[in-house]
């Protein structure tokens, strides 16, 4: 009875401790007297009690490290300090195991030293405007050197610059210069703009007013020559209408059997007509002289008649 107890005692605390299940994504490192024996991935595994030891479990999870800020010197002497994240994953348990002693303090003091390096021969303004190239430069660099501990570094980010408070006060008074610059200009451009669609409206407006007078004097120069044309029209149907009454009358008379004094009698009335409108000149031909004459004559032979 004792010894099954022993026995049970000595599986309770040799045996069970010496079954070891691995969970998704770690890798154990297994040692067997004292060098590396294999390396245990996910699922059920034995160890050899008081043989095997568990060197190292090790996540193949990214693993993502913000270290402190660290002082850099730029090409033209600023100093500034830089924050950095660097996103890395154990590919190697056991080159990450064995690799390199503390391998998080010497993935900082790399990143740090590159960092100077790179820094170093950039300018303040370049440093502030160039982050994607010094995040691919250190990337590229970081990976190279971490190969062989079994880390593959996939990004870098610059997190922070903070250049010293002198600096930021006249990056912020130049800044600010630049917005009141960039307003004057916008200002200037909307009054030149305003004073252009300004002298355009005035400019449509005055051709506006010009044709409207251009036309309103045509309109009133062909109402004036119409008219005179229809005086003048009116004038000519009078005239003309006269002398159409002054041929029909001579002709009846000449129907008649009219003597040529007659005729001549009547060509005087018709000219007496004629002087009855607003003419204030009238010229009469020589020979109409011995028309009156004549008028004359028959006037007194009809009143000795009478008598």
């Amino acid at each position: 009875m004792e010894i099954l107890i022993v026995i049970l005692v000595l599986v309770c605390v040799i045996v069970i401790p010496s079954v070891k299940i691995v969970p998704q994504a770690k890798v154990y490192v297994v040692e067997r007297l004292g060098s590396f024996y294999k390396s245990w991935h996910n699922g059920i595994h034995f160890k050899i009690p008081f043989v095997d030891r568990i060197a190292n479990e090790v996540t193949l999870k990214e693993i993502v490290k913000d270290f402190v800020p660290q002082p850099v010197i730029t090409k033209d002497n600023a100093i500034i300090q830089i924050d950095t994240v660097v996103y890395f994953q154990i590919t190697d348990a056991m080159l990450y195991t064995y690799g390199v002693e503390s391998p998080i303090s010497a993935i900082e003091n790399l990143t740090a030293t590159t960092l100077r390096n790179l820094i170093g021969e950039l300018e303040l303004d370049q440093t502030l405007t160039s982050r994607d190239i010094i995040n691919t430069k250190m990337r590229d660099i970081l990976d190279e050197a971490t190969d062989p501990w079994g880390i593959k570094v996939n990004r870098v980010e610059v997190k922070n610059i903070i250049p010293p408070r002198d600096i930021q006060d006249a990056m912020e008074k130049q800044m600010r210069a630049e917005r009141e610059r960039r307003e004057k200009i916008l200002q200037a451009e909307g009054e030149k703009k305003s004073s252009i669609l300004l002298a355009e409206g005035e400019k449509q407006s005055a051709i506006l007013r010009a044709e409207a007078n251009k036309e309103s004097k045509i309109r009133i120069a062909e109402g004036e020559a119409e008219a005179l044309l229809k005086l003048k029209q009116a004038e000519a149907d009078g005239i003309r209408l006269l002398k159409q009454a002054e041929a029909e009358g001579i002709e009846k008379l000449k129907n008649a059997n009219a003597d040529e004094a007659v005729l001549r009698l009547k060509s005087f009335d018709a000219l007496a007509k004629m002087a009855d409108g607003q003419a204030t000149k009238i010229i009469v031909p020589a020979e109409l002289q011995g028309v009156a004459t004549l008028g004359t004559a028959i006037s007194e032979v009809i009143d000795r008649n009478k008598k």
